[in-house]
């Protein structure tokens, strides 16, 4: 059988859980400003499906690169690493 690629795994926060097992993710890291040479904060936002709805704002998940769910969903939530309260 062959192997199936490496899916890319990426930790982030919980920003938005309005929709039906649907979150939004967001990423962030520091970068060096290419002139500047001095670290700016970088945002990506990441569309994930979360079958059971278990996710909350605030919580740390892991999400896993996943085929094309819907028009802007390409990513599932593997496991909830942190749980607010």
């Amino acid at each position: 059988m062959k192997e199936r690629g490496l899916r890319k795994e990426r930790v982030g926060t919980v920003v938005s859980n309005e929709m039906d097992k649907t979150v939004v993710v967001a990423i962030d890291r520091i970068v060096k400003h290419s002139v500047y040479k001095k670290y700016v904060r970088r945002r990506s936002k990441f569309v994930a499906h979360d079958e059971k709805n278990m996710c909350g704002v605030g919580d740390k998940v892991m999400i896993v690169e996943a085929r094309p769910l819907s028009k802007t969903k390409r990513w599932r939530v593997r496991e909830v690493l942190e749980k607010t309260d």
